[in-house]
């Protein structure tokens, strides 16, 4: 699913109230920005039913060029992780036939 799917499914959300698929998108726009300013500033957002935005280091360590196998060392960076939350957790897994 894409970001247009799901400004769609925002606007044909009646409990939503959004009239137009321009406030819709503006909305979710402003959600995503956001999460992006809440992990940026506070390394985590916690959003309860759904989940936990946060920043995660990785650390430096060896690796290989895989063009050349040539061995490299990779630098330490930060990166986003997203743990889901238990509820929405248990949703998917009422829902599925495995």
């Amino acid at each position: 699913m894409n970001k247009a799917q799901l400004v769609d499914l925002i606007l044909k959300d009646k409990n939503a109230g959004f009239e137009s698929k321009a406030s819709a998108e503006r909305a979710f726009d402003a959600v995503v920005e956001a999460i992006k300013s809440g992990v940026t500033k506070d390394t985590k957002v916690q959003i309860i039913g759904f989940g936990t935005f946060s920043v995660r280091e990785r650390g430096a360590r060896n690796g290989r060029n895989p063009q050349t196998g040539q061995p490299m060392k990779i630098k330490a960076f930060k990166t986003i992780g997203f743990k889901v939350g238990k509820e929405f957790k248990d949703g998917i897994n009422k829902g599925g036939k495995k």
